[in-house]
C-alpha cells in the first residue's frame, strides 16, 4: 500500500472519555507531508482542544462520526464501542488502543470485518520498551494512589485512612503489585503522600532499581503466592500494576486473598483494562467507578487516564505522532516489511491474528504479519 492520504480523527464515546487521539500539532505533520486529516467537530473538547484549533492548523472538521471514519486512516485513543463496529470495514486501517484480550468482542468485530488494526499497546522496539503505552501507564499509576486515597475516606466507603497519617499515628500502608511504568509511577506519588509503600513484584533487578534511587521510602519485595498473601493482608491500599504485553493480565490475588484484607481497604486495578490482576475485579467508569466486595472497596475504571484528558491527550501525542506519520507515510506493506515496532503492533489484518500473545489469550490461529500479508 501506498502513502496513506487521508486520516480521520473521530470522538471518542467511551464513558467520560474526554482525550482525542491527534492534537493540532499533530494536524500540522500530516499536513506537511500531503495528508489530509478530518476531525469530527468536537473531537478535542474534553482536553480543552477547540474545532477552531484543528481548523488553524491544517484540519477539515467534519459533522459526524462516519465522516471521520470514512477514511484510510482512522487514529483514536480507546478500542471501538459496540456503536461503532459497523465503521469497521476492510480497506480500513485503525491505530488505537485494542487490549483485545481484554476485550474479546472487540477482536471479533475487527476480523469480521477484515479491517487492518494496530495497537499502541504491542508496539515494542528492539529493547522490549513499549513507547505507546509507557505515557498512559505513567499517568494512571500516578492517579492511582489519589483516587485510592479518596475511597479510603469514610464517606467513600474506605476505612477513614490518611494516606500520609499525623505525628504520632500510622500512614496508610500502600502495597503495589508490579514494577512496572505503572507500579513504580503509583509507588513515587504514595511514597510522596507519605504512605508507607511496598512494591511486589518478580524482576529482582527491577527491584533493585527502585531500592537504589528510593533508598528509605518505600521497600521492595520478591513476589510469590506467601509474600502477596502477607502483604495485602494488612494493606489499607493495593494497586494491581500487573502487566503482559498484549496478553490477558495474569491474576495474582484471589478471591480468598480479597476476603482476608481489612473491612474497607481499597484495590485500584489498573490491570481492568487487560482483564485485571486481581479475581475480584469487574471493569467500572469514571461515573460510577466503585463498587464493593468481601467488605472491599473496587475501583477498576478501564480508561483511569481519561480523568485527566488535557494532560493525557498531549502525553499520549508525544508519544504516538512519530508512528502515526510512519504508518501513513509508509503503508502498511512496507511497515511490515521495514519496522519491527510498528509491526508488532498489528494485531489483526484481514480476517487473521496477528500478534502471538493476543492469539493465544482468544484461543484464535495466529498468522505472523509476513505471513499474513503475503497471503
Amino acid at each position: 500500500m501506498a502513502q496513506i492520504q487521508t486520516v480521520g480523527v473521530p470522538r471518542e464515546i467511551k464513558t467520560a472519555e474526554g482525550r482525542v487521539s491527534l492534537t493540532p500539532d499533530g494536524v500540522r505533520e500530516f499536513e506537511r507531508m500531503g495528508t489530509e486529516v478530518f476531525v469530527e467537530t468536537g473531537a478535542g473538547e474534553g482536553a480543552s482542544i477547540s474545532d477552531s484549533d484543528y481548523i488553524a492548523a491544517g484540519a477539515t472538521i467534519v459533522p459526524t462520526a462516519a465522516d471521520a471514519w470514512s477514511q484510510q486512516m482512522v487514529v483514536k485513543v480507546k478500542e471501538p464501542k459496540t456503536e461503532e463496529f459497523g465503521f469497521l470495514r476492510p480497506d480500513l486501517t485503525l491505530f488505537t488502543y485494542l487490549h483485545l484480550a481484554a476485550y474479546p468482542e472487540v477482536a471479533k468485530a475487527l476480523l469480521s470485518a477484515g479491517t487492518t488494526a494496530f495497537a499502541y499497546e504491542t508496539v515494542q522496539t528492539a529493547d522490549g520498551k513499549l513507547p505507546l503505552l509507557a505515557p498512559m501507564s505513567e499517568v494512571a499509576g500516578r492517579l492511582a494512589p489519589q483516587m485510592g486515597a479518596q475511597f479510603l475516606e469514610r464517606h467513600r466507603g474506605g476505612r477513614g485512612v490518611l494516606m500520609g497519617g499525623v505525628p504520632g499515628v500510622m500512614p496508610a500502608k500502600v502495597v503495589v503489585l508490579g514494577a512496572g511504568n505503572v507500579g513504580w509511577s503509583a509507588a513515587r506519588i504514595a511514597a510522596g503522600m507519605e504512605a508507607e509503600v511496598t512494591v511486589i513484584d518478580r524482576d529482582l533487578d527491577r527491584l533493585r532499581y527502585l531500592d537504589q534511587i528510593y533508598t528509605g521510602r518505600l521497600t521492595t519485595m520478591a513476589s510469590n503466592r506467601g509474600s502477596i498473601e502477607r502483604s495485602i493482608a494488612d494493606a489499607d491500599l493495593v494497586i494491581g500494576a500487573v502487566l503482559v504485553a498484549g496478553g490477558r493480565a495474569p491474576v495474582v490475588v484471589s478471591e480468598d486473598m480479597v476476603k482476608s484484607m481489612k473491612p474497607g481497604a481499597v484495590i485500584v486495578d489498573v490491570a481492568v483494562d487487560q482483564g485485571g490482576c486481581i479475581e475480584t475485579t469487574r471493569e467500572t467508569t469514571h461515573t460510577d467507578p466503585v463498587y464493593s466486595i468481601h467488605g472491599v472497596v473496587h475501583y477498576a475504571v478501564g480508561n483511569m487516564p481519561g480523568a485527566v484528558p488535557h494532560t493525557s491527550t498531549y502525553a499520549l501525542a508525544n508519544a504516538t505522532l512519530p508512528y502515526h506519520v510512519q504508518l501513513a507515510r509508509l503503508g502498511v506493506q512496507q511497515v511490515v516489511a521495514t519496522d519491527s515496532a510498528l509491526t508488532a503492533g498489528l494485531n489483526t489484518y484481514r480476517g487473521m491474528v496477528t500478534h502471538y500473545l493476543v492469539a493465544t489469550d482468544l484461543g484464535l490461529p495466529f498468522t505472523s504479519p509476513t505471513e499474513a500479508l503475503s497471503a
